[in-house]
């Protein structure tokens, strides 16, 4: 699904605009967001937890020329799938 086809479905669902559907849209990923880049968890019950976990700096290779690269260590954001999202999908 397109982020233009979930906007389609929740201004159906919900009765509103495609406009207003697209302003929620964008408010919630920016809340996300701003909570992840504060190191914050955000938990929608039933749904599932966004968290950011690190990654150590670690040594790599480049496949092309087998010369050996220090990847940098990073933030990376994630999602952990909720009991009744995991249930309703199964």
């Amino acid at each position: 699904m397109t982020k233009e086809e979930l906007i389609a479905k929740m201004a159906s669902s919900a009765g509103i605009t495609k406009v207003a559907a697209t302003v929620a849209l964008e408010a919630f990923t920016g809340a996300v967001t701003t909570s992840l880049k504060k190191g914050k968890r955000v938990t929608l019950v039933n749904f599932g937890t966004f968290t950011i976990s690190k990654r150590k700096a670690r040594m790599g290779r480049n496949p092309r020329t087998g010369e050996s690269l220090k990847i940098p260590a990073a933030r990376i954001p994630k999602f952990s799938a909720g009991k009744e999202l995991k249930a309703a999908v199964k």
